[in-house]
């Protein structure tokens, strides 16, 4: 049922960069996106030179989100939203907070429901929808009319959400030219670890404190100008994967709350990039 696909999974279950990235930086999905890059490629270097924001990275969040439209989501939004904002599973540790923000989206649904009376909004058993898969609230924010038809639709407008996701990371302060992550390697007797993953993924050390705490960096991170976060990604029984993610990573983890998320998003659309002609 509804309610209980919005649990957090049981404690125990390991976390898996490498099957989580495999599930998504794969050849089907690839494919999938060389072919909207080709298709939209005036529309991404447009948003590109307007927000600031990859293409690269408008790619990887569609690819991730929807395999390019393919996954959207059938349930009404309207009923989901109504289901998790009156009937929120108690079992949930932040079941409170999370009723309240999903009666929040249903009010920012209704609006635009009103505003577009003849549009039809499906989307995830949450609420996320077209696209991108903005919620509600994420849609009055941050979407835009980029196709220029002078409504803004990310259901059946890849345009609108390709301009809608660069708009959304710029208001999240993505920075332009800055990288998401860097290597890192921890293998200097004077780790410490604990501190360096204290702050989980908000960037937090200078480059030259994160050395001096045993954290060590290439030459172009150990220049970079901005906070850094240790990132850890576990990958099941084996040795967990460690990046030092910068402001953008973390921007990108707005998107969703998740580093395994962001670094999948950040690897498809690298990944796309290289196929495309020179």
């Amino acid at each position: 049922s509804l309610p209980k696909l919005v649990l957090p999974p049981p404690l125990g279950v390991p976390k898996n960069w490498a099957a989580y990235h495999d599930r998504f930086v794969e050849p089907r999905r690839i494919e999938a996106g060389r072919a909207f890059w080709e298709n939209h490629r005036s529309a991404l270097a447009r948003a590109e030179s307007q927000f600031g924001v990859p293409a690269a990275m408008i790619v990887g969040v569609i690819g991730v989100e929807t395999y390019y439209g393919r996954h959207m989501g059938n349930y009404r939004v309207i009923d989901a939203l109504t289901t998790l904002g009156l009937n929120f599973p108690a079992a949930h540790p932040r079941a409170a907070e999370r009723q309240k923000f999903f009666q929040d989206e249903l009010g920012h649904l209704l609006v635009q429901m009103r505003k577009s009376p003849k549009m039809t909004f499906s989307g995830s058993y949450a609420g996320a929808m077209g696209w991108p898969q903005f919620m509600p609230s994420s849609w009055a924010r941050f979407a835009v009319d980029f196709d220029g038809d002078g409504r803004i639709d990310l259901i059946n407008s890849p345009i609108d959400a390709i301009g809608s996701v660069a708009r959304y990371f710029q208001a999240f302060g993505w920075k332009t030219g800055m990288p998401t992550h860097y290597e890192v390697n921890l293998d200097s007797p004077d780790l410490q670890k604990e501190v360096l993953l204290a702050p989980d993924i908000l960037p937090s050390f200078s480059a030259a404190r994160f050395q001096e705490l045993g954290a060590q960096l290439g030459p172009e991170a150990q220049t970079h100008s901005g906070l850094l976060a240790l990132v850890e990604l576990q990958n099941g029984e084996q040795p967990a994967s460690y990046v030092a993610g910068t402001e953008n990573f973390y921007v990108v983890t707005r998107y969703n709350w998740s580093s395994y998320y962001a670094m999948a998003v950040i690897k498809l659309g690298e990944a796309v990039k290289v196929t495309l002609p020179r």
